[in-house]
């Protein structure tokens, strides 16, 4: 295994391109989870389905790859669960970390990436990465209109907010 830092994550969604640094210094089995589900295209047709003005940016569900599925969009994983790994590293712009349900180790394979400092996630939330280019396209996409998604949180993109791939590679081949 090659060490984290000499990789990036490349997130190509319909908005441009985001890289990520993942850090498996301090979340290895996450991070390492984030690698095999992106190198097995888990993620490719998947859309940030949750977006939340000011804090947050949500992906990385399955199902949001059919909208006949949409009522249950935010359910979706890979059929497993992870241990949750809490770390230090706090919940900033740019950050990215696993979503999970009220259990600690309830995640799979959806994330989120952080809007804005949202200090009550530290050390509740795994985070696992940060974004090092694209903070534009975070913004365009954190920036979406949105609608209802039940449950009477207005977190609903009205356009798809596609993950077309999410990609492993060199950080010399990220042009970063």
């Amino acid at each position: 295994m090659s060490d984290s830092k000499d990789e990036v994550a490349v997130i190509e969604t319909d908005a441009g391109k985001m890289v990520v640094e993942l850090w498996s210094d301090v979340a290895p089995k996450t991070v390492e989870n984030f690698k095999k589900l992106a190198g097995d295209e888990f993620y490719d047709g998947t859309a940030f389905h949750r977006v939340v003005k000011g804090f947050m940016i949500q992906g990385g569900d399955p199902l949001t790859k059919d909208p006949e599925e949409e009522s249950r969009w935010g359910t979706g994983d890979p059929g497993y669960k992870i241990d949750a790994e809490f770390s230090d590293r706090k919940h900033v712009r740019g950050v990215l970390s696993m979503a999970r349900s009220s259990d600690p180790d309830s995640a799979g394979s959806q994330f989120f990436i952080c809007l804005k400092v949202a200090g009550f996630l530290d050390g509740q939330y795994t985070a696992f990465g940060t974004l090092i280019d694209g903070d534009d396209i975070l913004g365009k996409i954190g920036d979406c209109e949105t609608e209802d998604g039940g449950g009477g949180e207005k977190s609903r993109p009205v356009e798809r907010q596609g993950v077309n791939s999410i990609r492993i590679v060199p950080r010399a081949d990220a042009g970063v």
